[in-house]
């Protein structure tokens, strides 16, 4: 580091070892700071000569003779300072590390807190460069968190402290500003220039926060500071076995296949786990007749195992087809799974469509006409092969990109017949493959359909990827078996973006832009290269990663409000739990035990909230509270205690009460018997109830409506779930039912706390859009309106896939209850 050695100031290095800390946190703290040197040396030359730079360019754009003099001026003084504004930066970030264990402002409260010397406002000068300030950290705060998070856990081991946040770092984006507007102060240069400073700082030094902060966690690790640390924003609590429902089973090893998937789903939608579409569960066979016997079993979602299922589906609706010639399509139309809904509905099934004479008229190419009968009954079906299949793909791709066109799958695969045998003569057919591909990935669009809403944009889009889509289905044939293919990605994010679940709040207008932009250029210039889908899914994929990153900032505001109103619940229960022993035990007059309820626990609520239960001010108010029962239970009449009603006048006052409020409450309870013959306890009661007590929103009314409305006692069933919340992960998905027709709603379970009971929901964006008690939510899932989506739930095309999969087994046999219900 003999480079960075040279660019070091010895009284930056002096500061450092002169810090009030052992001499292995100094030695450590020494090394931090060179690391800063080494990234950052350089940015800020560069953000020298960029500033310079953009004061030229401002020059050339000024609008007088004399602001251009002015922004030249500003030019001479600049490089006469220049040289130096590197080192008197990393002099300031030294500075910061040297007073490791203070706690240094963060440029928010910096902001907020005005200067009094003279009555004047602040001055905006302060003002616009805070603002700028606090935006620029705010933006970087959100990007690297998880660097940040364990770069903070280390810091706190230096400093004997608790866990830094992004705002007490000392390396992190709120200290980097502060050293910047230190060093930008030494420029002795005009607000202006100052403003553009920053801007240019943000992005020629900002940018390496990120590097920084992860060379800095490498240094700390090899150094022995916490060296095995890794981030886990939401960890499981160990505490009791996580299942389904009270009556799940844990611990047995034969049930671990099937609860691979069962884990809580807490990631963001975009970004939840993809499932393997070979390593499927299937349901187990049941009865399968003797077609399906002699089969390769659908245990995996083999390319095998999906024609021998299909064959196997298709043997037995023709045996159930009616011997006058009935259509197999129909008859498969009417077949309905487990759940009553009719599957294949939209399918098409291809390879019986192409069997089978369809009477009707001459074809038209590009029309849902009905496919033209074979000359013959007794001509035999000519595979098409599957490059013509994709040139009359490709031209109907074409007029699908036109204004107004939309089709359905079965139009696009009655379309496509009707072509190939204007084309290639009336006994042409699809390939047995290429049947088999249509077929799955017309069923795969069925199941799709069910959970995407008919009107919105989403439904449009669907409709425009059918062709292009359907042709890399049959380009490539391991289209149902590679793992995360970009046009099964791109189709899953279209079919997200209008699930049913999601309300008119969870809609993202900038994503439905971008899912249109990627649409339209797969449509337009998708000719069989894959990388057209890679292309446009990344960019979708780009811009949730960075919705997801927003979502998580949103969230934590309100993860952070939420602690503090658990907080202060818990203060509250603290007070009122000490004022309930004290009036059970001495008994003081029972106005005076309102008023200490009413009054007075706020005031300890604050202490506690201020100082904390260990604290001395928190015993002091102990025993003044104590002091108040003693004194209020002599016997009326007595001298009252002056000096103590001050305190407690005093104290209330702190709390919000008004002076002559406070001064009637601290009379009363400062003396004998509790007595004020200035205010009546009519008065003073009207007085406490108007005002609100501390810390009351305006959804306290709901939540005393709650407990007054107390829920009776929690069943069995109820009380397991109850268990099972109370050992979730923070960020677990849950859906709600809404109304009687089944209707769902995803909320985010956020965080809860095992204080107050209180659980917070927050929306796909981070929003906050609900507050429930644990126990509210356990008779919720008892009642099966709330249940927990899992990892294996929680991507639209991997429940698509399975479900047709299993409406392929329940056709084929494998499943008799289904196949019962046709």
């Amino acid at each position: 580091m003999s480079g960075t050695a040279s660019r070091t100031s010895k009284q930056a290095l002096e500061r450092i070892a002169g810090a009030p800390a052992p001499a292995r946190v100094r030695e450590l703290l020494e090394s931090v700071y060179l690391t800063a040197v080494e990234v950052l040396y350089t940015p800020l030359q560069l953000t020298m000569v960029e500033l310079e730079r953009a004061l030229f360019q401002s020059a050339e754009k000024a609008r007088n003779s004399q602001v251009q003099a002015d922004v030249y001026a500003q030019m001479r003084l600049l490089r006469d300072t220049a040289e130096r504004f590197p080192k008197s930066y990393l002099d300031a970030l030294a500075a910061q590390l040297a007073d490791l264990k203070s706690l240094p402002t963060p440029v928010a409260e910096e902001r907020a807190k005005p200067s009094f010397k003279t009555m004047t406002l602040v001055e905006d000068t302060d003002i616009d460069r805070d603002i700028v300030l606090h935006d620029m950290a705010r933006r970087e705060s959100s990007r690297g968190v998880s660097a940040m998070q364990l770069l903070g856990q280390r810091f706190a081991v230096l400093a004997a402290q608790p866990a830094f946040d992004s705002e007490r770092l000392p390396t992190g984006p709120y200290s980097l500003c502060r050293a910047l507007r230190d060093s930008g102060e030494q420029l002795q240069v005009n607000l202006e220039t100052q403003l553009l400073l920053y801007q240019v700082f943000d992005r020629q030094a900002m940018e390496r926060h990120t590097e920084l902060c992860d060379r800095l966690n490498i240094l700390l690790a090899r150094e022995g500071i916490l060296p095995g640390l890794v981030y886990r924003p939401y960890l499981v609590r160990p505490s009791a076995p996580r299942g389904h429902g009270p009556g799940s089973v844990a611990g047995n090893p034969a049930d671990a296949p099937r609860n691979a998937g069962q884990a809580p789903l807490t990631s963001w939608q975009g970004q939840g786990p993809a499932a393997s579409w070979t390593q499927l569960p299937s349901a187990a066979p049941a009865a399968a007749p003797a077609a399906v016997a002699a089969k390769p079993q659908a245990d995996a979602a083999s390319a095998a195992s999906l024609h021998a299922l299909l064959d196997a589906a298709r043997q037995t609706l023709s045996r159930q087809a009616p011997a006058t010639g009935g259509s197999i399509a129909s008859l498969a139309a009417n077949t309905v799974d487990a759940s009553g809904q009719s599957i294949f509905a939209g399918a098409g099934v291809a390879a019986g469509a192409a069997m089978q004479p369809q009477p009707g008229v001459g074809p038209q190419a590009g029309t849902s006409a009905a496919l033209p009968p074979m000359t013959s009954p007794q001509a035999a079906p000519k595979a098409v092969p599957s490059d013509a299949v994709m040139g009359v793909l490709g031209k109907l791709q074409a007029q699908a990109a036109a204004p107004g066109a939309r089709r359905g799958f079965k139009d696009i695969h009655d379309a496509l017949l009707a072509q190939l045998r204007a084309e290639h003569g009336s006994n042409a057919a699809l390939s047995s493959q290429d049947a088999d591909t249509l077929d799955l990935l017309g069923m795969l669009y069925t199941q799709i359909q069910r959970e995407v809403r008919t009107e919105g944009p989403a439904a449009d889009l669907l409709n425009q990827l059918q062709v292009p889509l359907a042709r890399a289905a049959i380009r490539d044939q391991n289209f149902f078996q590679r793992d995360q293919h970009p046009a099964r990605e791109l189709l899953n994010a279209v079919a997200e973006s209008g699930a049913v679940w999601l309300s008119d709040d969870d809609s993202d207008p900038m994503l439905l832009y971008k899912l249109g932009e990627a649409v339209e250029k797969v449509v337009t210039d998708y000719e069989g290269d894959e990388s057209v889908f890679v292309e446009a899914n990344e960019r979708i994929q780009t811009h949730l990663r960075g919705a997801a990153r927003r979502a998580e900032v949103a969230e934590r505001r309100q993860v952070e409000a939420a602690r503090g109103k658990e907080k202060l619940e818990a203060a509250k229960q603290l007070a009122n739990r000490s004022i309930d022993e004290l009036c059970a035990s001495e008994a003081p007059p029972k106005f005076v035990q309102t008023l200490l309820r009413k009054a007075w626990a706020d005031v300890l609520t604050l202490t506690l909230l201020r100082q904390g239960e260990l604290s001395d001010e928190w015993q002091q108010r102990l025993q003044a509270t104590r002091r108040i029962s003693q004194i209020t239970r002599l016997p009326p009449g007595g001298a009252p205690d002056i000096a103590f009603g001050e305190q407690i006048e005093d104290a209330l006052l702190q709390v919000g009460y008004h002076r002559d409020e406070a001064g009637a409450i601290a009379r009363r309870l400062s003396s004998p018997g509790g007595d004020d013959d200035v205010t009546s306890k009519t008065e003073l009661s009207a007085k406490l109830k108007a005002r609100s007590r501390l810390g009351e929103a305006g959804d306290r009314d709901e939540e005393e409506e709650r407990r007054k409305n107390a829920q009776p006692e929690r069943n069995a069933t109820e009380e397991g779930f109850y268990r099972q919340l109370r050992t979730l992960p923070f960020g677990t998905w849950f859906e709600f039912t809404i109304n009687q027709q089944g209707d769902s709603r995803r909320q985010r379970l956020s965080w809860y706390s095992l204080i107050t009971d209180n659980a917070l929901f927050v929306n796909q964006r981070g929003q906050k859009v609900a507050e429930h008690s644990l126990d509210a939510l356990a008779r919720l899932m008892a009642g099966g309106q709330l249940r927990i989506v899992t990892e294996d739930r929680g991507r639209l095309i991997d429940r698509a896939w399975q479900a047709t999969l299993r409406t392929l087994r329940a056709i084929a046999g494998t499943d008799t209850n289904a196949a019962e219900g046709a």
